[in-house]
């Protein structure tokens, strides 16, 4: 309350009220929910004598080891107070061209010696060559400083900005009232609160010299993260333990920064210029409105023949002069193994990598496009202004088919990706256990694991090779929306027809997708030790499935479960018993079935949180049971609101779309049938699902767990941390000895323990004697099964444990493939004129 009283006054708070209400109404709620508030008359929150940094703390550099395999070169200034500078904002102007990746730019040139792969995404030559950067980054520095501020960089960076503050999309509520309260506390003029810092209204060069003159060599802080480099941290950080070294900038090399920060035109690199003017600024923003009596719920189907098929629907509800396209390339020899899946992801990576500098002018220009994978092949995903989007689709393809596999460039994306699959091991548990819930439920399906097996045995001639299986024969799935005429789909269409030259790929051959069936009664378990050894958290994913994604009974009543137990299981699993931060029910889909789950994170074992949603479920039949007509019908009317909400901007609508597409449905009215189907139900229908399909003792019941186990718990990592510092070793032989007491063959195997403590790391007598003793403490060591007796409810019936994905899998049917809902002649429309 002390905090409250000292801070919190009505002159300090700004407030945004939305509503479809009339003002005098939601002025009328104001007056009456807020009046109580105090104003207390506090001054406002100024800090104009406060600097970021204090002089010693300039000239610094900070060497941090990371949890995950990231590195980055981080280069920090203090920077003048921007708050009054609204109309020119010069750190946007600084900041394009510093941040800019197209020729000419810090980014191009850096990547062309193999130093980066993004801005703050450094290769591990790129760290030990962090010097040559920096002074890199200077002599761009030296070269703005040389050239006066250009206004038509500025006057491209406004004509962008205005476009896209016209036309920006509409967010949920919840964000713009968020947003609009904290613009309000900005000393905006009133009249620009909405559009706020989202525009540039003045060109002023002297401001941006002045910004300009912030960036030094002595005003400088920093940064290096990486798991490897320099590996001589010396110190640890309060809080989570992140090992660090603080030192001043050597005066050498500080020397040589400042001899590039004062570079002329003949000493700097001949390769760093100003950025070009940008070709894909839209010219044409002009939208054609007809007015229609109810906007078509689903697009038609403009082009359809054995090699391609094309779906457009011409925005009737946005009016924005925007357009997404996405094309889906399928092939089956793409997912037909692990290895095949890893060799596309890299050639894509490729792709994109190659596409990097010519996209970055498309990407300021409000146009956005991702070359990625999807279960049934390749798919282009591109939107933005539609004036320039086939520039860009034409050049995006003949990347595709052209692109040069070079040795230099493969080893970096490949150790790029290598990194990044260790990475998703090292993320939170909840961040992981769908993808093996997914890879369990999937007639074919891969995890991280068998991608990291295959990854290094993958050669750039290998992907020379697959390149050529990928591209040369394919069935093409194309989907157009927005401010386009349906010649224009149709021109999209040939264009990937014309540029990449497949053979037309047999229907036989389509990649059909299938998911796996539970069998009535059946209990399964699937056990994974997470790989961060220092992570203390569980997760446990549990499904019952429920049955066949396209049956609209079925998902009437999943839909319901998942509103009526949603409240009931955050209360009681997350706020009564607090077993976890991570707390979540709800629909789980699969690629052709429908299931209800459970998602904990949390320090108590798998087995444990298990046997607590068993005892919630109980709980919630007594909930439903228990339930009124009146609150039944409550939750209903509640469900067919959520499904009938209209979709705010062209972006969802697309989406909707497309996963209707993607999924080979093509059910495009699924929110309104859902919404009648969920009309229709009775409480008894309820009961008598959730009796079936959910209940504990139910022997229809068939369920799924997957259980990611935490290698250590709270209690044994402080007790490891104690007995690190009692010993008192360098970092190496401590990294060593933790993993060493992590291992169970080490632990259970004294003499084994002992003469790799003396013989690999050399210790002597004593801590060799208090590490073995250690060994002999369970708490120590990995908490893998810690739930006590009092704590363990009882499970239905006892799981059968996954030890062999592969005769698991060979043990279960699989689902017929996704049923279109309708006959596709239905969505024919070859000769709309549009």
């Amino acid at each position: 309350m002390e905090f409250h009283d000292k801070h919190y006054s009505a002159n300090r708070m700004k407030l945004v009220v939305l509503g479809r209400e009339s003002l005098d109404v939601l002025e009328g709620w104001v007056s009456e929910f807020f009046a109580g508030v105090s104003n207390k008359n506090l001054p406002q929150n100024r800090w104009e004598s406060e600097a970021p940094f204090r002089k010693s703390e300039l000239g610094i550099q900070i060497f941090a080891k990371p949890v995950m395999d990231s590195r980055e070169l981080n280069l920090y200034f203090p920077f003048m107070d921007e708050e009054r500078m609204y109309e020119s904002q010069p750190s946007r102007y600084l900041s394009h061209l510093i941040g800019h990746e197209g020729p000419g730019s810090i980014m191009a040139y850096v990547k062309s010696k193999g130093w980066a792969n993004g801005l703050s995404a450094g290769t591990y030559p790129g760290l030990k060559n962090y010097q040559e950067i920096t002074k890199i980054f200077f002599q761009y520095v030296s070269l703005l400083q040389e050239t006066s501020p250009q206004e038509w960089i500025f006057d491209e960076q406004k004509g962008l900005a205005d476009v896209d503050f016209k036309f920006k999309q509409k967010t949920p509520a919840s964000r713009f009232t968020s947003k609009i309260s904290s613009v309000m506390q900005k000393p905006l003029p009133r009249e620009w609160l909405l559009s706020g810092h989202s525009k540039l209204r003045k060109f002023d060069p002297e401001l941006i010299r002045e910004g300009l003159a912030c960036l030094r060599p002595d005003n400088l802080r920093l940064t290096i993260v990486s798991r490897k480099f320099p590996g001589n941290w010396d110190r640890k950080e309060k809080w989570y333990g992140t090992e660090y070294r603080y030192e001043d900038i050597p005066a050498d090399f500080l020397a040589e920064i400042e001899k590039a920060a004062a570079s002329g035109a003949k000493d700097r690199l001949p390769e760093l210029h100003l950025p070009h003017k940008n070709n894909f600024i839209p010219t044409n923003l002009e939208v054609e409105k007809k007015e229609v009596k109810e906007p078509a719920l689903a697009p038609r189907i403009v082009r359809n023949d054995l090699l391609a098929r094309t779906w457009f629907k011409k925005d009737d509800t946005f009016w924005v002069p925007k357009a997404n396209l996405v094309i889906s390339c399928r092939n089956p020899n793409i997912y037909s193994s692990a290895e095949n899946a890893v060799k596309a992801k890299l050639f894509t990576d490729l792709v994109r990598d190659a596409l990097e500098e010519y996209s970055y002018d498309a990407e300021l220009a409000g146009l956005q496009y991702s070359v990625a994978l999807d279960g049934r092949g390749m798919f282009l995903d591109l939107s933005g202004y539609n004036d320039k989007l086939a520039v860009l689709l034409k050049q995006v393809l003949v990347t595709i088919r052209d692109v040069e596999i070079k040795d230099d460039r493969f080893d970096i994306i490949k150790e790029r990706l290598h990194r990044g699959y260790n990475n998703w091991e090292l993320q939170q548990p909840f961040s992981q256990v769908s993808d093996y819930t997914t890879w369990l439920n999937s007639e074919r399906d891969y995890v991280v694991e068998e991608y990291l097996a295959e990854l290094p045995n993958i050669s750039a001639e290998d992907i020379r090779q697959f390149k050529k299986q990928m591209l040369a024969q394919m069935r093409i799935e194309a989907y157009a929306h927005g401010n386009i005429y349906k010649e224009d789909a149709l021109k999209l269409t040939d264009m990937v027809e014309t540029i990449l030259k497949p053979r037309i790929l047999p229907q036989t051959q389509w990649p059909v997708t299938r998911s796996l069936i539970l069998p009535p009664g059946s209990n399964f378990v699937y056990k994974k030790t997470l790989k961060d050894p220092a992570n203390v958290n569980h997760c446990l994913e549990t499904v019952f499935y429920v049955g066949d994604k396209s049956d609209w009974n079925v998902r009437a009543r999943t839909l319901l479960l998942d509103q009526i137990a949603h409240e009931p299981a955050f209360d009681q699993l997350r706020t009564k018993e607090q077993l976890g931060y991570v707390v979540f029910s709800g629909v789980r889909s699969f690629s052709t079935t429908y299931g209800f789950r459970f998602i904990i994170q949390s320090e108590r074992p798998c087995d444990y949180l298990e046997s607590r949603i068993e005892a919630f479920l109980n709980h919630l039949s007594t909930i439903i049971d228990a339930m009124t007509d009146t609150e039944f019908e409550g939750h209903k009317r509640s469900l067919i609101v959520k499904r009938l909400e209209k979709v705010k901007n062209l972006d969802q609508e697309s989406s909707r779309h497309w996963t209707q597409i993607a999924s080979e449905y093509y059910t495009f009215e699924l929110a309104q049938q859902d919404a009648e189907h969920i009309k229709k139900l009775t409480k008894a229908d309820m009961v008598e699902f959730y009796r079936t399909f959910v209940k504990p003792g139910s022997a229809t019941r068939a369920k799924v767990s997957v259980h990611l186990v935490a290698q250590s718990s709270a209690e044994s990592d402080e007790k490891m941390t104690e007995l690190l510092q009692k010993l008192s070793l360098d970092k190496t032989a401590e990294t060593k000895v933790k993993a060493a007491l992590l291992r169970p063959e080490m632990r259970n195997d004294t003499e084994n323990l002992k003469l790799y403590l003396q013989s690999e790391l050399q210790l002597p007598e004593e801590k060799v004697s208090t590490v073995i003793a250690a060994a002999h403490d369970p708490k120590t060591g990995p908490k893998v099964n810690g739930v006590k007796e009092e704590d363990k409810a009882s499970v239905e019936s006892k799981p059968q444990i996954i030890t062999d994905v592969r005769a698991h899998r060979a043990r279960l049917q699989a689902t017929s493939g996704a049923q279109a809902g309708k006959d596709l002649s239905e969505y024919l429309d070859l000769d709309a004129k549009l």
